[in-house]
């Protein structure tokens, strides 16, 4: 038989009320109506931590977008390159062996004309 001599355990806890402060308390459970899914538990922390998880190609269809984005906040020209490399070295690679999932639908940026483009922006600000 156990005998509790430490006053932390929830035998001597339930009735102190310890656990009527917690958050949820007398509340049913959440999705109990729903059908079992083994991963509730991770998908239920990527919700928690604002976490997204997307077939390759479409993670790498807004790297690229995103990308694009940034360039008009590059400080530099030599910055503008490495950001299109960097994502163009992806792009490239996926297309020679596309991933699982989507259509990939992208083309390697063309470099100079995105500086070009990057130019005309900072010249007429």
């Amino acid at each position: 038989m156990f005998v509790e001599t430490s006053g932390f355990g929830s035998r001597s806890a339930i009735p102190r009320g310890d656990f009527s402060q917690l958050p949820g308390f007398g509340k049913p459970l959440p999705g109990l109506d729903r059908p079992y899914d083994e991963t509730w538990w991770i998908k239920a922390k990527m919700q928690r931590e604002g976490v997204s998880v997307l077939p390759p190609t479409l993670a790498l269809r807004k790297e690229a977008e995103d990308v694009r984005e940034a360039v008009s906040g590059a400080r530099s020209e030599a910055e503008v390159r490495r950001m299109l490399a960097e994502v163009n070295e992806k792009i490239e690679a996926a297309i020679r062996r596309p991933p699982p999932g989507p259509l990939l639908r992208l083309r390697p940026f063309d470099i100079d004309a995105v500086v070009g483009e990057w130019r005309d922006e900072r010249d007429s600000a």
